[in-house]
């Protein structure tokens, strides 16, 4: 399977990002987080966190950045 690269987010950029399977990795640690959005019954945006510890093994073998 071919490597997919992160993209590089700007301090204060604003993303369109999908609403399950968004991953997300530190720039300095390279530790990957997968999250999944929704909104609740109240209109509130909830956000589910999960360390991706074989897409953070990954970056951090090939000490490379990768895409969402």
């Amino acid at each position: 399977m071919p490597r997919r690269k992160y993209y590089h987010v700007s301090d204060g950029e604003v993303l369109e990002v999908p609403w399950r399977g968004y991953k997300e990795m530190c720039c300095d640690c390279h530790l990957v987080h997968r999250h999944n959005f929704k909104v609740n019954e109240k209109g509130k945006l909830e956000i589910q966190s999960f360390r991706d510890d074989r897409a953070t093994a990954a970056a951090r073998k090939h000490k490379k950045v990768y895409l969402k």
